[in-house]
């Protein structure tokens, strides 16, 4: 596991299912920004331990702007930083939970 994550590079395509996982929780305001309360649901429904504190750092590393909120240009960069917690393996278990039902 990396202890630097490289900023502004493009995604894999497991980073891109990421991504549009990610995307379905910000949803607070219409205004496709992913806040931290959005985050924080969104790793706690895959089954992610300290999702708060996790949500916290990210949303610290990718939010360049200083809004405490990761709009549409920043969603790279969080993406790849929690990249770490194998988040794609996640979501692939929970599509196919769903299936199973």
């Amino acid at each position: 596991m990396p202890l630097w994550v490289p900023k502004g590079m493009g995604l894999t395509p497991e980073e891109e299912q990421v991504k549009r996982y990610l995307k379905r929780y910000a949803t607070d305001d219409k205004d496709g920004k992913l806040r931290w309360s959005e985050l924080k649901v969104a790793l706690k429904d895959l089954g992610l331990h300290f999702s708060g504190f996790r949500a916290k750092r990210a949303v610290h590393y990718a939010d360049v702007n200083g809004d405490g909120c990761v709009d549409e240009e920043e969603m790279n960069d969080l993406v790849k930083y929690t990249v770490k917690w194998r988040l794609s393996n996640r979501i692939a278990g929970e599509k196919n939970s769903l299936r199973s039902r």
